[in-house]
């Protein structure tokens, strides 16, 4: 039950952080809504994800495990499906340049805003268990 709970928070803490961060997730109606979707991201993770990685297995073997983060993605669009408050459209990022370096702006359609959105979640919950072990 522990894990569960813990996952669920970090979960709500990784979409909060999102919706800070990024232009096109938005969270509407407070932490509620971030609780809920934590909770639901949770339950997506733990009963749909060993399905999805089942069946996307021979795509895994070919893609030498790529894909496993396309499955990520499925669960993302369904926890903007099955909770109304939270969204992810496209946004452009409009770009950054510091002593020299320079990241242009880019546009981020739909798909790759769920993709990125899927991996600075996995980052953000990844962090989150280290600095608790």
């Amino acid at each position: 039950m522990k894990p569960f709970v813990r996952n669920s928070l970090f979960n709500a803490f990784s979409i909060f952080f999102l919706s800070q961060i990024l232009p096109g997730v938005k969270v509407d109606g407070g932490i509620a809504t971030y609780l809920f979707g934590g909770f639901a991201l949770t339950i997506l993770f733990i009963l749909l994800k060993p399905v999805l990685n089942i069946l996307s297995m021979p795509l895994n073997l070919i893609t030498l495990g790529f894909f496993s983060f396309l499955t990520n993605v499925i669960i993302f669009y369904l926890l903007t499906v099955l909770v109304i408050g939270i969204s992810i459209t496209s946004f452009t990022f409009s770009g950054v340049s510091y002593s020299g370096f320079v990241i242009p702006s880019i546009y981020f359609n739909t798909l790759f805003a769920f993709v990125l959105v899927s991996f600075l979640q996995s980052l953000c919950v990844s962090f989150l268990n280290w600095l608790i072990e």
